[in-house]
């Protein structure tokens, strides 16, 4: 789109990542004495609700020895909403050296706010076995629990995403006869506070900056100095005679002594070509100043 072919995977970095948090939950069950006689871990996996819901009634015959195992999990993405509140400046421009060159740069401008909607559903038998599942899950949301993310690998660019928990509602689909099996089901509702990055741009580091002026004395600096200044000796009433240009040029390029200090002695620093984008270096600045005769006037 726009000319750009880019993939950086956050959409799938989100699923993946909301789908870890959740992925190593396990239940006990205890008998009358109150004794650990079976850990059960709860398998979780990527579907819609009403697939597995669908994948019990299909199979709800009680006395046979294989079917759907209860306790389990799924979850899904629900929804993808941009986030004005959340707004970064759009003309802003993050930039980072490569890793195995750090004289050139990638670059890219602020991402985008998006909320990613991600819906949890816990499916039991036994309301035992739902008040673990939930007990092991809402004490880290206050509301929300914060996962640390590196978004684009080649900038190595880290973020706090918060996944904020909006709500738990509960569901019983035990109405039959006997022979249905029952299953409860809490749908936990999340909001995922993420950002999409747009392309990444790669350029060099620009470690010299030139900045040039030009006057023309004749028509800015005329009778408008003192008479022991250069500017006295410019002559604007006679035309056959010429007026002069000032010329001036600045150089600034960074500064680093061989110790890693900065400095701003041209003498005393390392070359240009020595110093990184990260290094903590000073600033040298070269001023010039020249004058030419305005031979048009």
């Amino acid at each position: 789109m726009l000319g750009h072919t880019f993939y950086h995977q956050h959409l799938r970095k989100y699923v993946i990542v909301f789908g870890t948090i959740f992925n190593d939950i396990v239940i006990q069950r205890k008998d009358n004495a109150g004794n650990v006689v079976q850990d059960i871990k709860v398998p979780l996996a990527y579907a819609p609700r009403e697939k597995a819901l669908a994948r019990i009634d299909a199979d709800p015959d009680l006395s046979r020895k294989v079917g759907m195992v209860l306790p389990r999990m799924s979850f899904e993405m629900t929804s993808i909403n941009y986030a004005p509140e959340r707004k970064l400046n759009k003309i802003h421009r993050n930039v980072s050296a490569f890793t195995d060159d750090k004289a050139k740069l990638y670059a890219a401008y602020n991402p985008v706010a998006y909320d990613v909607g991600f819906e949890l559903n816990i499916m039991t038998r036994y309301a035992e076995d739902s008040t673990q599942v939930l007990e092991q899950i809402l004490p880290f949301f206050t509301p929300e629990w914060s996962v640390s993310m590196t978004l684009i690998p080649e900038m190595n660019w880290k973020q706090d995403i918060p996944i904020v928990l909006n709500g738990v509602s509960m569901q019983d689909t035990y109405d039959g006869d006997f022979e249905t099996r029952r299953a409860l089901i809490h749908t936990l509702q999340f909001t995922l506070k993420g950002y999409l990055w747009g392309p990444i741009r790669k350029s060099g580091i620009i470690k010299t900056a030139n900045v040039m002026t030009h006057v023309d004395t004749s028509t800015v600096y005329a009778n408008q100095h003192p008479s022991n200044t250069v500017f006295a000796n410019v002559n604007v009433t006679d035309s056959s005679k010429p007026g002069y240009y000032i010329h001036s040029r600045t150089t600034v390029t960074p500064g680093l002594l061989a110790n890693g200090s900065p400095t701003s002695n041209a003498s005393l620093s390392v070359g240009i070509g020595s110093i990184d984008e990260d290094d903590d270096y000073g600033y040298i600045d070269n001023f010039e100043e020249w004058f030419s005769a305005n031979t048009s006037a």
